[in-house]
């Protein structure tokens, strides 16, 4: 995939915003731009969104409002602070166990996971902590996370693209002995790779058109509320056995992972892109740190789905135009427009896309991270990138990956290694 090798600077002309006024002797922020090439790539994210958001409401029980507010909230704050496409995700490692025992990992519980990993991160920012752990993640480190996500997001992708099920929700449908699910995935594939760089039809726009237009012919509305207005939100309060069962199942194996990918992985991927980028100054694992535990501290008070930045949601965006802080704006009035208006009925439109057709957003999404590999130099670098790979794809928890991979690239440096 084509990568980002001049300054992006701020286009000109009838789409793009004027840049926005700064005080005298400072160079203005750069322009946050909202056509439609940027609103296509403020939804290049959602195949790595949806699937556990929609799972989590579903399987966890948790508000549709709450989450998609605090969801739509952040995404706001991270494009006018960070004036970059900085995504906003699920924290993953939690959201697969929660799904995974929603019988231990209750709403309190997940309410209490997002008040213990904002006092983390927030402490952890506050004090130079994350910038002292992210001197661990040399370029190699950083790679083979890369890499590992990258890959990661086409085996999902290919997994969503070839499910039984159309919906999330369970639904399987097929149609004249056809597996419906996987022939919408392979249409839509073919619209995306043949609008890919198609500015007057961008590429994510049509395919969740196509998708949304076939989760309606499909049935996807059958059985599903209707309700418009918000859905019910309240403030949780976690009791200690909440927050002990948060801390030891879901914030202990999540951290690894943040620090690896959130903190450290998004803010290389930046540099990667947006390479001269006069606001990459903000681009630090420290302020994404603070970011991040500063947006989880409601979301726990609400019981919603804890968050996170991440390099795949980078390139996600990316992929599929994005280039300002203007999509993330964007798909977070949209997100705040489904919560508050919309709720329940929001809520169903959007789980009524096909599995395929978020797996196939996340098949080019990986595609545009595993090729940022191309920038290692020497053996040794490419063997840890490998590695962290490697292990990351064959044990469920990549925090194991990413603690081996910086103890052998220490090795390799320490004793000068050559392979």
């Amino acid at each position: 995939m084509k990568q980002q090798e001049k300054p992006v600077a701020p286009a000109q002309g009838p789409d793009s915003a004027s840049p926005t006024a700064a005080p005298p002797g400072q160079a203005p922020l750069p322009a946050l731009q909202f056509d439609r090439v940027e609103l296509a790539g403020a939804f290049g994210d959602l195949g790595t969104l949806l699937p556990i958001v929609v799972g989590m409401i579903f399987i966890n029980h948790l508000s549709p409002s709450s989450v998609f507010l605090t969801f739509g909230l952040f995404y706001i704050v991270a494009g006018y602070y960070y004036r970059l496409p900085v995504p906003v995700q699920p924290l993953k490692a939690v959201g697969a166990i929660a799904i995974m025992y929603p019988a231990v990992i209750t709403e309190a519980v997940i309410g209490a996971a997002g008040i213990i990993f904002s006092v983390f991160l927030l402490v952890a920012s506050l004090t130079g902590i994350i910038d002292r752990l992210a001197r661990l993640f040399s370029q190699a480190v950083v790679r083979g996370i890369q890499l590992t996500l990258g890959l990661i997001f086409l085996k999902k992708g290919i997994e969503l693209i070839t499910h039984k099920n159309v919906f999330l929700s369970g639904m399987e449908s097929h149609l004249a002995g056809l597996p419906v699910n996987l022939v919408v995935g392979v249409v839509v594939f073919a619209l995306v790779l043949l609008l890919l760089d198609n500015k007057r039809f961008p590429a994510a726009l049509m395919a969740l058109a196509v998708g949304i237009a076939s989760g309606i012919a499909l049935g996807g509305f059958a059985g599903l509320k209707f309700s418009l207005g918000p859905t019910a939100m309240h403030i949780v309060s976690p009791t200690m056995a909440d927050f002990w069962t948060a801390a030891i199942m879901l914030i202990i194996p999540q951290i690894p992972l943040t620090i690896g990918n959130a903190c450290v992985g998004t803010a290389d991927t930046c540099c990667s892109l947006f390479n001269g980028h006069p606001e990459l100054r903000k681009a630090k694992a420290g302020r994404f740190a603070f970011s991040m535990g500063l947006m989880n501290l409601p979301a726990g008070l609400l019981g919603a789905v804890p968050m996170c930045h991440g390099t795949g949601g980078l390139a996600a965006h990316y992929r599929f135009g994005a280039r300002t802080g203007g999509a993330p704006v964007m798909i977070g009035v949209f997100f705040v427009i489904i919560a508050l208006l919309f709720g329940e009925f929001g809520f169903t439109l959007l789980s009524i896309i096909p599995q395929s057709v978020l797996g196939v957003l996340l098949v080019f999404a990986g595609l545009e991270l595993c090729p940022l590999l191309r920038s290692l130099k020497t053996n040794e670098e490419y063997f840890v990138a490998l590695l962290i790979a490697g292990i990351a794809l064959a044990v469920p928890n990549m925090g194991w990956a990413f603690a081996v991979g910086i103890a052998v690239d220490f090795f390799i440096r320490k004793f000068k290694v050559k392979i």
